[in-house]
């Protein structure tokens, strides 16, 4: 079976996770720019962000052979990536989650010859 929807929309989750991480980076510093020890918290969750949406995006391009750890994979990182940094992430949480409950949740037909 087909499983070019949650291809698409991992890999479309985790691109877009990765700008998000990117531009939560690029508050973070300069968040502490701004702050008195020259430090912040911000950077270290855009960090986070980046590894989650690697793993999206590793799950994303596994989904056609094991379906189910792709599936669980995206979860993973959509639920990970929301808790990182919010807000920036919402979008890709939510591709993320489809995705991956699609490729959890959906049956494979059976091919008839």
């Amino acid at each position: 079976m087909s499983r070019t929807t949650e291809f698409v929309l991992g890999l479309l989750g985790g691109i877009i996770g990765v700008f998000a991480a990117f531009f939560a980076l690029l508050i973070g510093g300069v968040d502490a720019a701004f702050s008195s020890d020259g430090s912040s918290d911000i950077t270290g969750l855009g960090w986070f962000a980046i590894i989650f949406s690697i793993v999206g995006i590793v799950g994303a391009s596994m989904v056609k052979g094991k379906t189910r750890l792709a599936g669980i994979l995206m979860i993973i990182s959509a639920i990970g990536g929301l808790i990182s940094i919010s807000m920036f992430y919402l979008v890709s949480a939510i591709l993320l989650l489809i995705a991956g409950l699609m490729a959890v949740f959906k049956k494979n037909k059976k091919a008839t010859t």
